[in-house]
């Protein structure tokens, strides 16, 4: 039997590339039905007002990072379909799944291998840039910036959707009980990892607080908004390029 793979460190400034690399390759192949499931749907329509957000000044160029299976892009493509799309990621059993699926849907989207801490291309190339629910496992958030700004026209947008720390309301100790406690049981069942379903609430409970999240962005020089979502569960940051 192939051991599973070691579950990555959470937080910033991590040592953590290849054990994130080999943890989602690992549960590639069950992650969108596990997604769809332990979020009950929500997540789509969170992804739908991220996407609004991302198209608001009709970008021409957008680059979806840590795209994984490209569910994203897809939503990037269907709601602008004149713009180019690319996703990037580098989890090639991610990418593969997610390839199929464009190919299914007959869109045109290019879904590129690359490490979003060391982007691919040139600077100043895309009118838009977009992370979902992928930015929390970077090793260096400032740098996961820095590389965005490189890359993005004055002018542009970056917009990141991210599961922030649950609050210490009633409904966030709900929310932190599942996330704790069911979700790692359902996500280990249905792939066979349940460390990398821990992981998911342990990197989410070692994620910046939405307003320290957006000092970073502001940091880089992105004017910067959030937005929380369903309660806090999800927020939504958008940066503008000054």
């Amino acid at each position: 039997m192939t051991p599973l793979p070691k579950k990555p460190p959470v937080g910033d400034r991590q040592d953590k590339g290849e054990d994130v690399q080999a943890m989602f390759a690992s549960i590639a192949p069950t992650y969108d039905l596990l997604n769809r499931t332990l979020s009950l749907g929500v997540d789509r329509l969170w992804r739908r007002e991220a996407v609004a957000l991302a198209l608001a000044h009709d970008p021409q160029r957008l680059l979806d990072v840590a795209t994984g299976t490209a569910d994203f892009a897809i939503e990037l493509k269907r709601a602008a379909p004149h713009a180019e799309v690319i996703g990037s990621d580098f989890v090639p059993a991610m990418l593969e799944i997610g390839r199929e699926k464009v190919r299914a849907k007959g869109l045109e989207i290019q879904l590129e291998q690359g490490d979003a801490l060391n982007l691919p291309y040139p600077d100043n190339h895309f009118d838009a840039v977009t992370c979902s629910f992928g930015f929390r496992n970077f090793a260096d958030y400032a740098r996961g910036f820095a590389e965005m700004w490189r890359v993005l026209k004055p002018g542009g947008r970056v917009v990141i959707l991210e599961f922030p720390p649950p609050k210490k309301d009633l409904f966030g100790q709900l929310f932190r009980f599942y996330f704790q406690q069911v979700l790692p049981r359902i996500g280990g069942l249905v792939s066979g990892n349940k460390e990398a379903y821990s992981y998911l609430p342990e990197s989410t409970l070692a994620f910046p607080e939405p307003e320290r999240l957006a000092g970073l962005m502001r940091a880089t020089g992105f004017r910067t908004r959030y937005k929380l979502l369903t309660f806090g569960i999800a927020a939504i940051h958008v940066g503008d390029k000054r």
